[in-house]
């Protein structure tokens, strides 16, 4: 074993004792939860070594930096996450690699997500932010008008229950 591979492998057994003792703790199964490895800063050697060490899901905050990490790893059976604030400029090339856009936080990011993601004939899943405070802006109107109806979601969106949503 590499050098890395050993650094990777010991740093991922303490990830997986902590996860394994949180989830006693809160009597839920391991299995129930899932490790999403966040990898920025760091190569897609690095990324392929976590693949080998039976790692499946993979983060990156930053589009310029995951696009390329993405594309090098194309061949490994991962589902990559886009976490952190995504700029609608940026939406096109995430929908290439990302399977899950996490922080979505306005309805015109949600409006650019569906658009980008029917053109590629892909489905992406998204985790939504929601603030329920005035205070808020945007995000607690958007929360407040999905609750309400008043505004409606742009076509096609179909909440996945396996993300999480509980509405």
């Amino acid at each position: 074993m590499t050098d890395r591979k050993s650094e990777l492998a010991a740093n991922l057994a303490l990830v997986e004792e902590r996860i394994a003792a949180a989830c006693a703790a809160a009597g839920r199964a391991r299995e129930e939860v899932t490790l999403i490895v966040v990898t920025k800063t760091y190569p897609a050697s690095d990324v392929r070594i976590l693949h080998e060490l039976g790692v499946r899901h993979v983060a990156e905050n930053r589009d310029q930096d995951a696009a390329p990490k993405a594309a090098a790893c194309a061949d490994l059976d991962l589902t990559w996450h886009f976490v952190g604030q995504l700029q609608t400029n940026k939406v096109r090339s995430v929908v290439g690699y990302a399977d899950v856009v996490q922080s979505v936080d306005r309805l015109k990011l949600i409006s650019s997500l569906s658009a980008a993601a029917e053109k590629e004939e892909r489905e992406i899943g998204c985790l939504l932010q929601v603030a329920l405070d005035a205070e808020s802006g945007e995000r607690a109107t958007a929360a407040a008008s999905h609750r309400t109806g008043s505004r409606s979601w742009p076509r096609p969106w179909t909440p996945r229950p396996d993300c999480g949503s509980t509405d």
